[in-house]
């Protein structure tokens, strides 16, 4: 296995810990590709091996790789469970929270989010981003859905996410959540907020001043969300 290039430190995890960190049997037909390639770590730091413990800690600019799936995160600690999947915890530093990335199957879309903690297993096919948690759906460059909150947890297998908000400060503002939800290009909800749009009568034109030449009457169209 090729270890990822122009790094300080950089090794496959598989080979670091190969007697361990295996990667995961499964069926094919029911898990996504990302799932059923090697995982990859690579930092500025070496690694701090427990053996004993099947974990493995990497510190400074980490990047796991999984796929199609990317994490980055200040440090990043990888534990093998007792059947042989990972886990892994990923920790930001102060102003740089840590980061996923992941495309979805079948479409120029993909899922990203940051948070002060994200927490990974290759099992259950999750991601629990924890502490000022921000998950978007990219439809190629563009930003089609957000979510924020104290907690954000992302099922990939079922492409579900659950969230939730954390405890109310002194204003009462800090436990609600938000979610923008944009409809796709000649979804039900674009073609009728689109119909809507054009249905309503254009409005009369003011008569024109005489001391001022005539301005065109404003037009309006209805915009997609």
């Amino acid at each position: 296995m090729t270890p990822i290039p122009h790094s300080p430190f950089s090794v496959s995890l598989a080979a670091l810990a190969s007697a361990f960190l295996a990667l995961a049997a499964g069926t094919a037909q029911a898990e996504k590709a990302d799932r059923l390639k090697p995982l990859n770590v690579e930092a500025d730091q070496p690694s701090n091996l427990d053996l004993q413990k099947k974990v493995v800690v990497f510190n400074g600019n980490v990047v796991i790789t999984k796929g199609s799936l990317v994490i980055r995160a200040a440090k990043i600690e990888v534990r093998e469970t007792p059947d042989g999947y990972q886990v892994a915890v990923a920790t930001g530093s102060t102003g740089k929270p840590a980061t996923f990335r992941q495309k979805r199957d079948g479409v120029d879309e993909h899922i990203e989010g940051q948070a002060e903690r994200l927490e990974y297993d290759s099992k259950a096919d999750t991601v629990r981003f924890v502490n000022a948690a921000v998950v978007r759906r990219l439809r190629g460059t563009v930003v089609a859905d957000e979510i924020t909150g104290n907690l954000v947890s992302y099922d990939a297998s079922s492409e579900v996410f659950t969230v939730s908000g954390g405890a109310p400060n002194a204003n009462g503002t800090g436990g609600r959540v938000r979610a923008v939800l944009t409809p796709r290009d000649g979804s039900p909800g674009t073609n009728e907020s689109t119909s809507q749009a054009a249905s309503q009568p254009a409005a009369p034109a003011s008569p024109a001043s005489p001391a001022s030449p005539a301005l065109p009457p404003s037009t309006s169209s209805g915009g997609k969300r």
